[in-house]
């Protein structure tokens, strides 16, 4: 997480690639999202453009689990911007809620049930959603792999191109503030709602996407002032 020649060559080439993905993709919110450029290493995180975002799944594997809701909320720099937080319930084709999972286990965690998701968007209307949201911007998310996994997976399903995605992962920046001298981390201390309580941030509601899009972007912030430097810090010390 810190800038070094190695961390530099890789944004190059990932720049190249956003490129190259550009011209392969179709008109629209992915093809915009790919040709904006993002903010460079060096940027302040004062000055860095996020988003938090956050999906709801009906479990792990994009192959074979269902997005159920986005949420998302801008970061600017050091501040939360309200007013560009959005969000969609995900109306899956032709199957239910459960899809890839035990029978009501879906419904029980995240209080969608198959009629709330009937009543959503299809996934190419929630993806388009969130990808104008994204552009320009760095993805914030609490363990990330869930969000670059599943948006990724819907890309190249619904468009034939990938998406790159340069990202934080509050989950990995908590590990840094409580990790012990040899590493080690209690059980469960990187769960979102642990991290939001080492800090002293009120307790939200799980499993509702834009809440925990916000819970998480509440998170980074905090952890931005627990690291210290103002915000002066660079974008390469928080990246993924």
């Amino acid at each position: 997480m810190k800038l070094v020649p190695s961390a530099l060559s890789a944004a190059a080439r990932a720049e190249r690639k956003r490129t190259r993905l550009a011209r392969q993709a179709p008109p629209g919110a992915l093809q915009d999202y790919l040709a904006t450029p993002l903010d460079g290493l060096r940027t302040p995180l004062s000055q860095a453009r996020l988003l938090a975002v956050d999906l709801e799944t009906t479990g792990l594997d994009p192959a074979r689990d269902l997005v159920l809701s986005i949420g998302f909320v801008p970061i600017d720099g050091l501040s939360i911007r309200l007013g560009g937080a959005g969000g969609s319930i995900v109306c899956p084709p032709s199957r239910g809620v459960d899809a890839g999972r035990g029978p009501g286990q879906s419904a029980a965690v995240h209080g969608l049930t198959d009629d709330v998701v009937a009543a959503g968007v299809p996934l190419r209307e929630a993806l388009e959603q969130v990808l104008v949201a994204l552009r320009g911007r760095v993805l914030v998310a609490h363990f990330v792999s869930i969000e670059r996994d599943f948006l990724a997976a819907a890309c190249r399903r619904l468009h034939g191109v990938d998406l790159p995605l340069t990202m934080i992962d509050t989950l990995e920046l908590q590990r840094l503030i409580v990790a012990g001298p040899e590493g080690h981390v209690r059980g469960g201390a990187l769960r979102l709602a642990a991290a939001r309580e080492h800090f002293g941030l009120p307790r939200y509601r799980a499993h509702d996407a834009v809440t925990d899009a916000l819970a998480c972007a509440e998170l980074y912030l905090a952890q931005v002032a627990h690291l210290g430097r103002r915000g002066e810090a660079p974008l390469s010390h928080v990246l993924e």
